[in-house]
Formats: C-alpha cells, structure tokens, sequence
C-alpha cells in the first residue's frame, strides 16, 4: 500500500488525497485547522494539524516511507519561506520521507516577457513571493541532499476550476488592464494539476524541476473576459496601467503586470501526462456547472 503524506491539504491537495484514496492508498493529511481536519476524517483520512508558522507548537513528523506533497503557500511578508523551513526541522530523523513533491510557482521566474521561460531559465522572482517560492525551493533541495531524499519541484502557474473562479471581480466590475497592454499569463485546470502532481510523485526523480501550465498562454484580461463570457455575465472595464496603478490593489497590480509565457514541453514530455484541458475553453465549461451555483448563492 502506498503511504501518502499531503501537506496543506486544501482546493488542490483535497483533490491529490481524494485521488490516491480511490487507488487505495494510506492518507495523511496536514491541515490549518481542528474543523477542517475533522471534515477530513470524516471522509476517511488520517489528519495533522498546524499553521507551521510556530515551531514551538508544531509535532516532530515521523514520515518513514511516505511520498510528500508540500503543498503549504508562503507567509505573507518577507523573503523567506519560514513555514517550510519550520515544517523541515519538524521531520525526525529516523522518518524521512520517500520522495518529496514541492509545489513552487512560476513568480521565481522573471516576469519580463521576452523569452517563453523554461525550466532552465534564470530564477529571478520580481515579487516577494515569488522570492518565498524561490527560498522554499532552496530548502527542500538542501534538504534532499542532506537527507537522501529525491525531491521533485513543480512550478506551477494560475490555477482555475470548479470553485476556483474570478466570480466577486467580475461580480463587482473591478476594472482589468487594457488589453493591448496585458502582457501573456499562463494557467493550469485543477483536474489537470492533480495528474500532474501524481505523476511527478511516481515519475520524477531528485533534482527534477517542471514548469506546470496548460501551455496556452494568453492575458489576464482575455481571461476574466472568457469567464465572464461563459457565465452570461457582463465584461469588466477596462484601465490604462496608469490608471490600474491607482485603482487596482497591489496585488493584482502584480498580476497584470507579470509577463511570461510558460514553456510545458518537459512536464508533457517527461512525466507523460495527457491534459484534459489543454483548451481555456474547455476547462471553463468544465468549471461552468460550479461556477453557476456560485453565481446563483452571491445573488441571493
């Protein structure tokens, strides 16, 4: 039987749990809360609960033979990823694990736009958190090698799907970046990251690194255009980016401001994975059914 441990265990890593326990595999799951860890429990997993943001407060793991998937977002201010480095620390030493899967992002990337990025292009995150990102990818390779343990890095880019839709923006009108000044962002369907995060835990060796996107970029602006089409809602206005500087938060500033298009080829070539939704199209009408009752509740 495969031991599974899923660290955060939240819109994405209740899907990775979900999928292996339908294979039959032993789950445990590291949550931030007693009620969610509850709710999981309930539906048949083994639960950890911590913030990981006090080491103090934070158990010693004991992860002999389990594959890991850290799937725990950064803090939020500085450069530096504590809650990793506090979740590391916690591993005893008679129980590492067999493999580790950490989910980074594609901000330790630069954002520049000129080249498409691949796995070997420079890491030079713009923003804090793409530095977070960088710093945790640092730990958990430091970790490995001391350890002996392979560790495999997803870079994932925008994640959507059922739940996972711009739906207050739009609701609200908030306004989008002009579209001929809206560089290339990129996406990946949550069905689709769910594979892919399974096939680097039984594929991926150590030191493996996959840029993880759909491989069809396109502008943010063209995005919340396409949902609010799908839903039969109306579009956004849109803004210079001087305009955006002012009225948009810092946030996603930072989002429309990013330029890349994400090369896929070694993620598809590599770990073998067919996507469902290689199509924005299609993943969105996948997503429609959820996102109408979403809809329908914040018009109530």
């Amino acid at each position: 039987m495969q031991k599974i441990f899923i660290a955060g265990c939240g819109y994405i890593g209740e899907r990775i749990a979900r999928a292996y326990q339908e294979s039959g595999a032993d789950v445990t799951c590291l949550v931030r809360s007693f009620e969610h860890g509850s709710d999981l429990e309930a539906a048949g997993f083994s639960t950890a609960v911590s913030t990981l943001d006090d080491p103090a407060v934070t158990a010693q793991l004991n992860l002999a033979d389990r594959i890991l998937l850290y799937l725990v977002p950064p803090p939020g201010g500085g450069i530096h990823d504590t809650r990793a480095r506090n979740f590391l620390a916690k591993i005893s030493g008679a129980g590492t694990p067999a493999k580790i899967v950490y989910m980074s992002a594609t901000s330790v990337y630069s954002g520049d736009g000129c080249d498409a990025v691949t796995e070997d292009s420079p890491t030079v995150p713009d923003s804090a958190m793409g530095k977070r990102r960088l710093d945790a990818e640092a730990a958990f390779t430091e970790y490995g090698a001391a350890a002996g343990v392979p560790v495999i890095i997803l870079r994932v880019s925008g994640i959507y799907g059922p739940g996972r839709l711009p739906l207050m923006q739009i609701s609200q009108g908030q306004p989008l970046l002009n579209e001929d000044e809206s560089g290339p962002s990129n996406r990946i369907h949550a069905d689709d990251l769910t594979a892919v995060s399974i096939a680097a835990a039984e594929k991926g060796v150590g030191g493996d690194i996959y840029n993880v996107s759909d491989g069809h970029p396109s502008s943010m602006t063209s995005y919340f255009n396409a949902c609010a089409d799908a839903l039969g809602l109306p579009r956004q206005p849109q803004v210079s980016m001087d305009e955006a500087r002012t009225v948009m938060s810092p946030l996603m500033l930072s989002y429309v401001s990013q330029k890349r298009v994400i090369d896929n080829s070694r993620m598809l070539d590599r770990l073998g994975v067919t996507l469902r939704y290689a199509a924005l199209s299609e993943g969105l009408a996948a997503s429609l059914p959820h996102f109408q009752m979403q809809a329908a509740a914040h018009s109530e």
